[in-house]
């Protein structure tokens, strides 16, 4: 079985991109970032930090909109608990979001998860391409939702039909822009039927150092 071990990112300016991160979000080790035109506006994935309570939240959104971010969907209670959604200077999406309603203790910084929320075409089809490749699948609800199995402290992957996924960022995907994203882990190189690329290993932590020099 294979996880999810790495995520890099296209930006137009690494340095900024990680200084954004690590301000707005305190994330220094579980996303690379390399030289690239950015991931932009309507690729077809999310990425979202899972906190324990209301305020972290807050805390979380009012930091990266002070770092530069900008808000696509303000925060808010919901049938599903607390949240909101940004998008960061080098165009990716991010949201934070908790389950619980209501605050349990003083606010915090402190992310529980980071789930990385594929769109794709047929979720079905996704997670049977990733299982037969040794993806463990953690939890699925036939065409609407998977996720699969992470090693402890990385980023958990998930799966969702890219209708859903446009209609909850509210950005309309763009079919013909670069993806701006490599996921790193497994023992080789492949795409999947979405078009995302993986590479062995870590080897975006390795793109990351090399654009760096």
């Amino acid at each position: 079985m294979f996880t999810l071990q790495t995520i890099t990112l296209d930006a137009t300016d690494p340095t900024d991109a990680r200084a954004f991160y690590e301000k707005a979000f305190g994330l220094t080790d579980q996303i690379s970032v390399r030289q690239g035109p950015g991931t932009g506006p309507g690729r077809p994935f999310t990425i979202s930090l899972v906190v324990s309570q209301p305020s972290t939240v807050d805390s979380l959104v009012d930091s990266a909109l002070a770092a530069g971010a900008t808000s696509l969907k303000p925060v808010e209670k919901s049938f599903w608990g607390y949240g909101g959604i940004v998008q960061a200077p080098d165009g990716s999406v991010w949201k934070v979001a908790t389950s619980a309603k209501k605050n349990r203790g003083p606010a915090t910084r402190e992310i529980d998860d980071i789930v990385l929320l594929l769109g794709v075409a047929d979720v079905k089809a996704s997670k049977r391409f990733y299982a037969e490749r040794g993806l463990g699948v953690k939890r699925s609800f036939g065409g609407k939702y998977a996720e699969f199995e992470a090693a402890p402290g990385a980023v958990q992957l998930a799966i969702y039909p890219r209708h859903a996924l446009e209609k909850e960022t509210g950005v309309p995907l763009d079919p013909s822009a670069a993806y701006g994203i490599v996921l790193g882990g497994g023992s080789e190189a492949f795409t999947d039927p979405d078009g995302f690329t993986w590479q062995a290993g870590d080897h975006g932590t390795h793109d990351r150092d090399e654009h760096d020099r």
